[in-house]
């Protein structure tokens, strides 16, 4: 797998925030977009508009996944249902992990040196690396990205004259799926 050396070798395979911004496009922001422009061209909607769902989709789906990012490591199990910390003890190279790890802080060097650990980490390791990323900014970054692209997401309709009906199901759509806690 890719990246195996590195861990084996006592360090953390670099990974962007870019890069996992891609990642997550790729993958969530994929899916929705497809929707949306399913959607759309459903109900007959022109092709310009068609686009614009896409965009709206792929963008919406960036959001999500980073809010799920989030949750992943400070969601509560029971909201979640998934256990407390269940992405940092995957070692999973989410968003907040990543920004954390690309800091090029004291939190997130230490970060760095306890994901690159061959043993399995223990319930006071694992708080201790949520700490580390919110100290090094991983959570606020996610966070401020996650809002980005939302509001990205609106600007793509802005050219489409939507009824006010319509307007308010894409709001509720979402804050269901960006303001969520589980």
């Amino acid at each position: 797998a890719p990246g195996t050396e590195d861990t084996a070798a006592g360090t953390v395979p670099e990974i962007s925030p870019e890069d996992c911004l891609r990642t997550l496009e790729a993958k969530t922001g994929a899916l929705l977009g497809f929707a949306c422009r399913a959607g759309a061209a459903y109900a007959g909607a022109p092709l310009a508009a068609q686009e614009a769902f896409e965009r709206f989709g792929s963008r919406l789906g960036l959001a999500f996944q980073l809010q799920d990012d989030v949750l992943g490591i400070w969601g509560r199990p029971g909201r979640t249902g998934k256990p407390a910390l269940s992405d940092l003890r995957a070692r999973k190279r989410s968003a907040p992990v990543v920004a954390a790890l690309a800091s090029g802080t004291a939190p997130g060097r230490r970060l760095a040196k306890l994901y690159a650990r061959p043993d399995p980490l223990g319930e006071d390791e694992l708080a201790l690396a949520a700490d580390l990323v919110e100290a090094a900014g991983g959570r606020d970054w996610t966070l401020a990205e996650a809002e980005r692209w939302r509001e990205a997401g609106w600007e793509s309709l802005r050219p489409l004259e939507l009824s006010a009906t319509g307007l308010a199901g894409l709001r509720e759509l979402t804050g269901r799926l960006t303001d969520r806690s589980s």
